[in-house]
């Protein structure tokens, strides 16, 4: 038997995780986002910040293509021959699909989309929102210094749409990418959960409580 699995791809400052935490608690769904970090460097020796990072470091491609040959030239006894960044997204790879095999899941990021492509029983989602309103709430609820905020939200989102290219070929704000797109300017946070909540079972069937 397959279990269902939702995944949440996203735009920095769209309310996700919040989102993410809310459909998983609805659906009684396990939910993964920093746990999925925590799993991934337990299992590959990689450290979290580093693994957390890779999207970020991903803000220019160039750099991030090439960010492994430093740490291979300034370690000789690096027991791995993969790049240290590939490394750590087949390591996060596997995590996802351990998750996959495990239960039902809310997965947030880390092209859980694109690893579990295949799967049988997906919801893939992608949650995006005016660049304002965005603005406001990392300023807002994340604490962001309103003067950096925008440099901060451009850096972050570009930073995840090279990451997704280079591990997937594909645009990361494509919509052919996902089942459901949800604008949360229009929707707010608790109208995305209960059209995630409600897409989810329509396509796998209520959850028995």
């Amino acid at each position: 038997m397959a279990y269902s699995i939702i995944t949440i791809s996203r735009e920095f400052g769209t309310g996700a995780r919040l989102i993410g935490r809310e459909v998983a608690a609805l659906l009684n769904y396990g939910y993964y986002d920093r746990a999925l970090i925590e799993m991934a460097a337990e299992k590959s020796g990689l450290s979290e910040e580093f693994i957390e990072r890779t999207e970020e470091k991903a803000s220019n491609s160039f750099l991030f293509n090439l960010a492994t040959a430093a740490y291979l030239a300034s370690d000789v006894t690096a027991e791995y021959t993969v790049p240290v960044n590939d490394r750590a997204f087949m390591v996060q790879s596997d995590v996802i699909r351990d998750i996959a095999r495990s239960g039902n899941g809310v997965i947030v990021g880390r092209c859980a989309d694109y690893v579990l492509k295949d799967h049988p029983r997906l919801l893939r989602v992608f949650i995006f929102a005016n660049k304002e309103d965005r603005i406001n709430r990392i300023v807002n609820e994340y604490g962001q210094d309103a003067k950096n905020a925008e440099s901060v939200l451009n850096k972050i989102d570009k930073g995840r749409a090279n990451y997704h290219k280079f591990y997937t070929g594909s645009n990361w704000r494509s919509m052919d990418n996902y089942d459901l797109c949800i604008n949360t300017s229009h929707t707010g946070i608790q109208g995305a959960v209960m059209a995630i909540k409600a897409c989810a079972e329509e396509k796998f069937g209520k959850v028995e409580t």
